[in-house]
């Protein structure tokens, strides 16, 4: 089969691979509909993250259920199936709380950028439609497997309420979705960061009420002026750098709360300065599962189309240039198709 493989930083290729195998019984294997490539797959690609040898990339996906394992029950071949990047039981008592992405028995799901994937613990994992989905509802279904959960999980963990003011940090796709969740669970004001105009323009059309281009202590100045002086009531901070943590944290009320989803990279958090701002942080990898059923519904109901956060669609084939369209800015997020 085809996949994508990153070999070093900025060499992406596509690789004819062995297809994928049931490992364990629990395993199911799906035929690749449409996968796409992350912001976060962009620390590899810019060396920010070691890349110590070649290695099958990407972890979002929707597909066709091709086999199943033996102990594998509510999945069946030929169901089309939504599922998370890590794989969880779904049963366990973290699980049950929310939280599958701290699943004991959790493992990533890499190596989605490929024409068949293995997807461990099936049952726990996938989430199944009635049927086919239109086709044209499938880059908003893809983007439930990471980008539209994540942006979500950053809106609640933030406790985004009705009547709140919220401010979105990160114009990439998690924070345009977090724009999106935050319209969705109700807030009232909605401040997007953001210095590119087709980034600005989606996030309006997501609901933005409000765009800031300044960063650091200049864009935490502005969303002062912006708050009358006191702070959002909740910041999403979608990046994972220093500069933008700082920033969330500093944008915040007090009392308020911060959702954080970038995956940090070198991020120190002020212990005094936390302590005396009376600001809650809360974040981590996004338990996409817990959201999956309710994100479907929405989506096949018509209430949102978090799909236009992909502004360019490639062959997997053409892979390489979807990295680099997205590492140049030329792209907001790139979908793939098998």
């Amino acid at each position: 089969m085809r996949a994508t493989v990153i070999h070093a930083p900025g060499d992406i290729r596509v690789e004819n691979l062995p297809e994928p195998k049931l490992l364990a019984p629990t395993d199911a294997v799906i035929r690749t509909v449409a996968a796409c490539v992350c912001g976060s797959d962009l620390w590899d690609y810019r060396g920010i993250n070691e890349v110590a040898q070649p290695t099958p990339i990407g972890h979002e996906y929707v597909g066709v259920v091709e086999e199943t394992g033996a102990e594998v029950r509510d999945i069946k071949p030929g169901q089309f199936v939504i599922g998370s990047f890590f794989a969880s039981d779904n049963t366990c008592p973290v699980c049950r709380t929310g939280y599958q992405t701290s699943c004991p028995h959790k493992e990533f799901v890499g190596g989605c950028q490929a024409e068949y994937i293995r997807i461990p613990l099936a049952d726990g994992t996938l989430v199944a439609l009635d049927g086919q989905p239109d086709e044209k509802l499938v880059p908003s279904l893809l983007t439930l497997s990471d980008v539209m959960g994540t942006g979500w999980y950053a809106a609640v963990a933030a406790e985004v309420k009705p009547g709140s003011t919220v401010v979105v940090v990160g114009d990439g796709a998690v924070g345009l979705s977090g724009v999106l969740a935050a319209r969705e669970l109700g807030a009232e004001r909605i401040i997007a960061m953001s210095r590119h105009a087709s980034r600005q323009q989606l996030a309006t059309e997501f609901g933005a009420t409000d765009i800031v281009a300044e960063r650091g202590d200049a864009g935490v100045a502005r969303i002062e002026e912006l708050t009358g002086g006191i702070g959002a009531d909740s910041v999403l901070e979608c990046v994972g750098t220093q500069e933008s943590m700082r920033q969330a944290v500093r944008a915040t009320r007090p009392g308020g709360n911060v959702g954080f989803v970038g995956v940090p990279h070198d991020v120190a958090i002020d212990g005094q300065e936390l302590f005396f701002s009376h600001v809650a942080l809360r974040g981590g990898p996004a338990p996409v599962r817990h959201f999956l059923p309710d994100l479907i519904d929405r989506v096949l109901n018509g209430r949102i189309e978090p799909g236009k956060v992909f502004d360019l669609t490639l062959s997997l084939d053409e892979a390489a240039e979807g990295y680099r369209a997205m590492d140049e800015r030329r792209a907001i997020k790139t979908l793939l198709r098998p």
